[in-house]
């Protein structure tokens, strides 16, 4: 009798835990986490006061507030409402769901960088911008990616900005 149970517990044991010693995927790939959007993913802070917690829930206590709407954070995991995000600076906490937006934006990194009226090195110089500056993502493709800032729309060489992955393409 209980080899039978024995073996239930096996097989209930092996469903739990096969996930966790499933094969990764290769490094680009992203999965697709609870809320049905892919993980890894930018996004941005769509609220002007944003407490990032140390812990997906109100009781964990906030380790950071952003004060600024539209800081782009990479979003590396979800657990229900709540989103683990990564910043810039590489600071990692968790925010709500309702204090983020779908909205593409980036910020520049660095020092101050040309952007071009396309993307390429050769094309004409349409505007510079300081590190911090912050903009609309509108676009990016191979190794350059369009922003939006004051109005003004020009095309940054991808690895000046935070706020779009390395082999990401989107229009």
């Amino acid at each position: 009798m209980r080899t039978p149970i024995i073996t239930l517990l096996s097989f209930i044991m092996l469903a739990w835990f096969a996930p966790a010693i499933a094969p990764t995927h290769a490094a680009d790939s992203k999965a697709v986490s609870s809320s049905g959007l892919p993980v890894p993913r930018f996004i941005s802070i769509s609220k002007i006061n944003a407490n990032l917690r140390v812990g997906p829930g109100k009781r964990y206590p906030v380790d950071w507030i952003y004060r600024r709407r539209g800081v782009p954070v990479l979003v590396t995991a979800e657990f229900g409402h709540w989103r683990k995000v990564l910043d810039v600076d590489g600071t990692d906490g968790w925010l709500h769901k309702t204090l983020l937006s779908g909205k593409r934006t980036a910020v520049v990194t660095g020092e101050t960088v040309a952007f071009h009226r396309t993307g390429g090195k050769d094309a004409p110089i349409v505007y510079r911008a300081e590190a911090g500056v912050i903009g609309a993502l509108e676009a990016c493709a191979g190794g350059w990616c369009r922003m939006k800032i004051r109005g003004r729309t020009g095309w940054i060489d991808r690895h000046r900005i935070f706020g779009a992955l390395p082999n990401e393409e989107f229009e």
